[in-house]
C-alpha cells in the first residue's frame, strides 16, 4: 500500500509560472485507478521583520470531468477582465508611478482636484 501511495503522488507532467512573489505550479498526477488529473498550487513567499521567510501554499484538484466547464468559467471571467479594464496592469505595487484618483493633480474632466480647490486664494480677497 505505501509503494502505491508514493506512485499516485508522483507528478507526470509539471509547468511552473513565476510571478512576483507568487508561483504557480501545474501539476498532472495519477489516481489510484491510473486516470490523470490536474493540481493547480498557488504559493506566495512571505518575509518576517528578521530576514526569514515561509511560504503559504492554495491547491486545486481539477478532474478531467470538471475541465470544460472549468475552462469555460475561466475563458468567460478573463475575457470579461480583459473587455472591462484592457490588459494594463493597473495597481500601486506594479507601477511606480500610479496614483490613486484622490492623489491625482487634475480629475477625468480636466477640473482641479478637490485638494487643489481649497488653496487656490488669491491675498488681495481677503
Amino acid at each position: 500500500m505505501g509503494e502505491r501511495n508514493i506512485e499516485d503522488q508522483e507528478e507526470i507532467y509539471s509547468k511552473v509560472l513565476r510571478a512576483g512573489r507568487r508561483t504557480y505550479f501545474f501539476d498532472v498526477r495519477s489516481t489510484k485507478a491510473g486516470d490523470y488529473y490536474l493540481t493547480i498550487t498557488e504559493s506566495k513567499k512571505f518575509t518576517h521583520d528578521d530576514g526569514s521567510f515561509h511560504y503559504k501554499k492554495h491547491k486545486i484538484y481539477l478532474y478531467k470531468e470538471d475541465f470544460e466547464a472549468f475552462r469555460e468559467h475561466v475563458e468567460e471571467m478573463m475575457d470579461y477582465i480583459i473587455n472591462e479594464k484592457g490588459t494594463e496592469v493597473i495597481s500601486e505595487r506594479h507601477q511606480k508611478d500610479f496614483k490613486k484618483e484622490e492623489e491625482a493633480d487634475f480629475s477625468e474632466n480636466g477640473e482641479a482636484s478637490p485638494t487643489d480647490k481649497f488653496t487656490d486664494i488669491d491675498f488681495d480677497d481677503i
